[in-house]
């Protein structure tokens, strides 16, 4: 059995129901999962009454933390980047679906790696991702095998656009599928690669994209099988104006009322954005304890508004962060998205709407709940080793020593100095581990000029 010590950690936040914070701390981790959290002197020992462990790592100039959770992604568009800069929503989507009909499943491959790579670097240990086309063969598979190969735990979520523009979705005709080829592939990745198993690395989640790229029909059919399945349901929803005039237009009713008539409210379901619920809207999903991810630098990039997420909280709704698309934010940093959360919720006024810990907290334990998880956002025994450790002795942090905890937030996010993943080490010294970054950045770039250019 694999074991590993973490010992004189300077500051641990462990997230656990008490809201611990412990100076000079260790942490136990026997085949993935944290046995012990405390003192050195709390420690398990040997038949010899001796603290052993194979491998033992000293944080003494480490604020440790339980790993960040990604509730929203497309990892694909981290091929196209710093497009599209200065339009909305529904503009720069049009913009960009011409570029992304020419990905195939290298490009889906290779872009979910790279996104992967950036997520673990910034703190991220657990993470999903929506894709919602598939162009020239491209499968849910090519992103699952990323996933494995580097070692993140990972929600694939099978998105799906049916709904094209002659039938008045957004997207073009060409970049959709059809509605049975769908409900068939999201039973087939269900089947072949779910694990509802606790500490499982992988689930699948049912998603399709949003009211102007899908059908009623499909959202209906959708949720009946994954609901069959026992699975998580996953979609955009109330992003900005556009997004709730298209709702008032084509089905008559605001964006929590689509979803409360088509089934998809309850404690399996979370929504993407919410930008523009209304206080009834939040009610109800707080009421049917639907989940929301938060998307706030997204949310800015496109002028889509500031997500009423004090409101939601206060509304008992499960809230967690994404990042979103890489070619909406245009970044995969998830610790600043917990920055930017707080400091958005603070702008309307009250320096005190959104505290560093209550941001800190969106991005452990509200993620895993929005996820449906009980085995990840907290550093507790029983718990995975997901562990991310920050190194407290840079610029950075300065005058900062007498809170490190909240300099997560308010200081200068940077990236992770350690990150365990499973009980293995994904990320030593600050250099991922698990695969060659420069080879991946150059093949990324290279996939990346040649969509662009149409090649």
């Amino acid at each position: 059995m694999a074991t590993l010590l973490l010992k004189h950690i300077h500051t641990l936040v462990t997230m656990d129901d008490a809201r611990r914070e412990l100076g000079d701390a260790a942490m136990f981790i026997r085949d993935g999962v944290i046995e012990a959290v405390g003192s050195l002197a709390d420690m398990p020992r040997n038949a010899q009454g001796d603290l052993h462990a194979d491998e033992v790592v000293d944080l003494s100039r480490h604020v440790v933390l339980p790993g960040l959770i990604n509730t929203h992604h497309h990892m694909f568009q981290s091929l196209t980047r710093a497009m599209a800069q200065d339009e909305e929503l529904f503009d720069w989507l049009r913009h960009l679906y011409p570029i992304w009909k020419r990905i195939n499943g290298e490009a889906i491959y290779t872009s979910a790696k790279l996104a992967m790579a950036e997520l673990i670097l910034s703190g991220c240990t657990t993470s999903s991702d929506h894709l919602y086309l598939y162009p020239n063969g491209a499968t849910l598979d090519d992103e699952i095998r990323a996933a494995q190969e580097i070692g993140i735990r990972f929600h694939a979520a099978r998105g799906a656009m049916s709904m094209g523009e002659s039938k008045g979705g957004l997207p073009p005709d060409d970049l959709v599928e059809d509605e049975d080829a769908i409900l068939r592939d999201m039973r087939r990745v269900v089947e072949t690669f779910h694990n509802r198993e606790r500490y499982a690395m992988l689930r699948v989640v049912i998603a399709p994209c949003s009211p102007f790229t899908v059908s009623q029909a499909l959202m209906r059919e959708a949720a009946a099988l994954a609901r069959s399945y026992g699975v998580h349901l996953h979609t955009h929803l109330a992003e900005n104006a556009s997004d709730v005039a298209y709702s008032l237009e084509k089905f008559g009713v605001l964006p929590g009322d689509y979803a409360h008539d088509l089934g998809w409210v309850g404690h399996d379901v979370w929504h993407a954005h919410c930008v523009c619920l209304n206080e009834r809207e939040i009610r109800l999903f707080g009421s049917t304890q639907t989940g929301v991810c938060h998307c706030p630098t997204s949310n800015m990039r496109l002028a889509s508004g500031i997500a009423p997420i004090r409101k939601m909280i206060d509304s008992k709704i499960r809230v967690g962060l994404g990042v979103d698309g890489s070619a909406s934010n245009d970044s995969g940093h998830l610790l600043n998205e917990a920055r930017q959360a707080m400091l958005l919720q603070r702008v309307g006024g009250n320096p005190a709407a959104l505290t560093a810990r209550q941001a800190l907290e969106l991005a452990t334990r509200g993620g895993a709940a929005v996820l449906g998880r009980d085995d990840v956002g907290a550093l507790a025994p029983g718990m995975a080793a997901d562990i991310i450790a920050y190194r407290i002795d840079t610029p950075a942090f300065a005058g900062a020593q007498t809170d490190p905890a909240a300099a997560l937030i308010f200081c200068h996010p940077g990236g992770v100095d350690y990150s365990i993943i499973n009980g293995k080490i994904v990320v030593r010294d600050g250099v991922l581990q698990t695969l060659e970054l420069p080879r991946l950045v150059e093949a990324h770039n290279r996939i990346a000029l040649r969509l662009v250019r149409g090649d």
